[in-house]
């Protein structure tokens, strides 16, 4: 189970930082909304970071890189909560290319959910998703699914 859960987080994570590397504009403006602004070559850089986590993840597995991906999505989760909680009008964090996901509680709740299954991962290690079974894999996937549709549908 936590490999499955642990390759989603990293699915998601990959596919969040390649979106904001091609179009850093809106993480840039959620982040100015923030008091935080951030010209777009550093989103690029940030995004690109992203990205290669979650791809470090999912061809090496091992147990310091799901602690890197556990800290990254805590720190999804305290900044969602800190615009939460300031009532700052942020109008999406540019995640997934969509102008219309503001922060909600719910994405609290799934970042949270996200960096508890990768700091479990760092604990017990995983092998590589690119290792596992085609059921740990296609659990992965319905992971990294669902987990996007709650922060982008739900």
């Amino acid at each position: 189970m936590i490999p499955a859960l642990v390759g989603g987080a990293a699915l998601l994570l990959l596919a969040a930082g390649a979106l904001k590397l091609v179009d850093p504009t809106r993480t840039a403006g959620a982040l100015a909304a923030r008091g935080r602004p951030v010209p777009p070559w550093a989103v690029r850089a940030g995004a690109l970071a992203e990205a290669a986590l979650g791809a470090a993840v999912l061809v090496a597995g091992g147990h310091v890189l799901p602690a890197l991906l556990a800290a990254s999505y805590a720190g999804f989760a305290w900044f969602v909560a800190g615009a939460l909680r300031s009532g700052t009008p942020v109008g999406t964090c540019g995640c997934f290319d969509r102008p219309d996901t503001p922060p909600r509680p719910l994405h609290v709740v799934v970042d949270a959910a996200l960096a508890l299954a990768a700091a479990a991962g760092a604990v017990t290690g995983v092998d590589p998703l690119l290792d596992a079974s085609l059921a740990v894999i296609a659990a992965a996937l319905a992971v990294a699914m669902v987990a996007y549709l709650a922060l982008t549908r739900w």
